[in-house]
């Protein structure tokens, strides 16, 4: 008696080691930008400063711990989390804001009372949608 053989593709759901997140990254495209630094209260020259320049994004990862360095031409913060806990960073104008970062479906997560981030890898390019209140930043980079 013939048999039929009955094929079956198996998709396993991104985790996030899969998606590497670690290297050097440069902004080339920034939705919103203006809308998001007034939002968040932002000094009106920080905004102007930073509609100017399009940063580099240094990521480091090391098991749970993440170090972010952000650099431009008038300015490098470096931030350091480490996923699942509390953590105080330093945003581009100096403000301390504390937050927590989860790993979920392939994107890393930050939150705090402020905003909410997420980052995820789409093909070659890292795209990061932040979110305070309705102004939403929509950053996109590619490695370099």
């Amino acid at each position: 008696m013939p048999t039929s053989r009955e094929t079956t593709t198996k998709h396993k759901p991104l985790q996030t080691a899969d998606m590497d997140f670690s290297g050097t990254w440069q902004v080339y495209s920034e939705e919103n930008l203006e809308g998001f630094l007034k939002a968040l209260g932002a000094p009106e020259m920080v905004v102007k400063m930073r509609k100017k320049v399009k940063p580099l994004m240094v990521i480091e990862r090391k098991g749970n711990d993440l170090s972010y360095t952000l650099k431009t031409p008038n300015f490098t913060v470096t931030n350091s989390i480490s996923i699942g806990k509390e953590a105080e960073i330093t945003a581009i104008d100096g403000r301390k804001v504390k937050c927590t970062v989860r790993e979920e479906n392939g994107k890393l997560i930050t939150e705090s009372d402020k905003f909410t981030s997420v980052r995820e890898i789409q093909g070659q390019e890292m795209i990061e949608t932040v979110t305070a209140g309705s102004a939403i930043l929509i950053s996109r980079s590619r490695r370099v």
